[in-house]
């Protein structure tokens, strides 16, 4: 019997799995993407990402599990979903010596949903939106790589969506392609499109994202909104005296193990646990002379590389 969908999510899965032989490349996925957010789709490369959507999008056959898209059950009722669904998988692919205004109006005319008398009308908006009006005559084997992104992301845009799928949109870019595609990214959020980005770069989901799920293996390890995986998490503490071993005393009043380190004591203080001021004050009031400190959260790489024992790429 099919799992009742909560309208709050543009995508919902149950025990989604792909299997090749007796190896599970996707391992009953419970996956929870809520309408209007920019949710990533985080994982080391292999870590079964691109597999995941190839099924939610129709394109790979599912071997256990539900799909639904928008409300929509997936394989079934693929037809109703995929109208509102904009996807850029696996890269842009379009025909070189034709400009990107005419690639465009090649696959608008693809497409049986798309009505012919609007055409025209709808490639121009589609190029206006994504910042490439100045550039829609010339031939798309001058664009840039960020360019022909942009052009994946407008081709995905000629009908009304509800929701944008993109599959690695910043693999490769450089800086300022890169920013590109972030604040077109920004602006169809604004617009209340939920985007969907599958990515290994931590950079761009850190900056860009109010969701996340995190990916392993072929499971999800983390799942939840950015506030929701920082919480509970442990604060990094550096503090910088001479007094380190009455640093370290004042610490264990507190259940906090310090460590010496030069004229630093380093510690981690779970968050929530005892406010931070209150801990200085109490070393202050003790005879410890703070001539510095630093309190930073774990830094997305490191949250995650404790969740998947893996490696994430932080530069380009």
């Amino acid at each position: 019997m099919a799992q009742e969908v909560d309208p709050q999510y543009a995508i919902f899965t149950s025990g989604l799995t792909k299997s090749f032989g007796s190896h599970n490349a996707v391992d009953a996925l419970d996956l929870r993407v809520p309408r209007g957010s920019i949710f990533g789709f985080l994982g080391p490369n292999g870590s079964g990402k691109t597999t995941t959507i190839r099924m939610l999008l129709g394109l790979a056959n599912i071997s256990s599990g539900e799909v639904s898209l928008l409300g929509s059950a997936i394989p079934d009722e693929i037809g109703i979903a995929l109208p509102k669904v904009g996807a850029l998988v696996e890269g842009p692919a379009f025909y070189p010596y034709l400009s990107g205004r005419d690639n465009l109006i090649r696959f608008d005319a693809a497409d049986r949903h798309a009505p012919p008398q609007t055409r025209s009308a709808r490639v121009d908006a589609a190029l206006a939106r994504v910042g490439l009006t100045q550039a829609a005559g010339k031939k798309v084997h001058a664009y840039s790589l960020g360019m022909k992104q942009r052009l994946g992301i407008a081709n995905a845009l000629l009908q009304p969506r509800e929701l944008l799928v993109l599959d690695e949109p910043t693999n490769g870019l450089d800086p300022q392609g890169t920013r590109e595609v972030r604040n077109l990214i920004r602006s169809l959020a604004v617009e209340g499109i939920t985007i969907f980005i599958s990515s290994h770069l931590l950079v761009e989901i850190e900056q860009i994202c109010t969701h996340l799920a995190v990916m392993s293996q072929g499971k999800i390890v983390a799942q939840g909104s950015v506030e929701e995986l920082s919480a509970g998490e442990e604060l990094n503490l550096t503090l910088l005296t001479s007094d380190t071993e009455l640093a370290v005393q004042g610490l264990k009043t507190y259940g906090i193990n310090g460590v010496i380190d030069g004229k630093s004591v380093r510690a981690l203080i779970p968050a929530g646990a005892h406010k931070p001021e209150d801990i200085l004050k109490s070393l202050v009031d003790t005879g410890v002379g703070v001539k510095g400190f630093t309190l930073l959260a774990p830094t997305l790489e490191e949250r995650f590389v404790l969740l998947t024992g893996e490696g994430f790429d932080v530069e380009r």
